[in-house]
């Protein structure tokens, strides 16, 4: 070895562990995958979504949102905005999903889960008159109902004898029958549970069943999650039992 490579070699020998160190050396971290962003209307109240400050904090729209974040390997991210605003927000790609909703309520280019979340729409009446065996025995009868919803049902079963009294949401509409101010209104069983867990007091008849349906989920066309994603975590969240604890969590007792 001539004097040039012995006075070379502790430097070829520092490099060559370095970069012995360099190739055993773990890689950077993958980067986090992106979050799932739900859109939750403002305007809706519990047992669907409950706020405080500006932020969604309750309801089944949170925990829906954060079981299925949970499954697709993500974290839930959850916008808030107007019901004017959610297919304009959904289409844009300005979140994923909204969930609760079926493809009539919601006109535009978004792909669809399939049904998997029990709704089951009620007229209620209270004990104070006869209760309906049928939604024709309504006719003329003012019935409580939300601004700016449609009742297919009742249009269909009543026609122009359907007497609407909108409210601004069902808290209200069944305050307005524990006051005595009407005595019917169209609501959601789980709206009902709710409010007869934290207290309402109201005396009514078994409820008239208008319908029963599946809700689903309404995906952006331009989202981060796609509907066979989507579905598959839909099953998880139904098999292993999360979608009856999350309805339980709001009515329990009151079956």
């Amino acid at each position: 070895m001539d004097r040039q490579a012995y006075t070379d070699w502790p430097r070829l020998a520092g490099k060559l562990l370095i970069g012995a160190a360099a190739a055993l050396a773990p890689g950077p971290a993958s980067a986090a995958p992106p979050p799932l962003r739900v859109l939750v209307d403002t305007g809706t109240e519990m047992p669907m979504a409950g706020f405080d400050d500006g932020r969604l904090v309750a309801g089944f729209h949170k925990d829906l949102g954060t079981a299925l974040a949970s499954r697709l390997g993500r974290e839930a991210e959850f916008v808030l905005l107007p019901r004017k605003r959610i297919a304009m927000a959904l289409d844009a790609g300005q979140a994923d999903l909204i969930c609760l909703y079926l493809p009539a309520w919601l006109p535009g280019d978004f792909g669809w889960s399939h049904g998997f979340f029990p709704v089951s729409e009620i007229v209620v009446t209270d004990s104070s008159v006869r209760p309906p065996h049928g939604l024709a025995e309504l006719k003329g009868h003012p019935i409580a109902t939300i601004l700016g919803y449609r009742y297919p049902e009742l249009d269909a079963a009543m026609g122009a004898d359907f007497k609407r009294d909108d409210g601004h949401s069902s808290s209200g509409n069944l305050r307005k029958i524990g006051a005595g101010r009407l005595h019917h209104a169209i609501t959601q069983q789980s709206t009902l549970d709710y409010y007869l867990k934290v207290g309402e007091k109201l005396s009514l008849h078994p409820p008239l069943v208008v319908k029963n349906y599946k809700a689903q989920c309404a995906l952006s066309p331009r989202g981060q999650v796609n509907v066979g994603q989507l579905n598959k975590a839909i099953d998880q969240i139904v098999k292993d039992g999360s979608v009856a604890r999350i309805l339980n969590a709001y009515s329990n007792g009151l079956k």
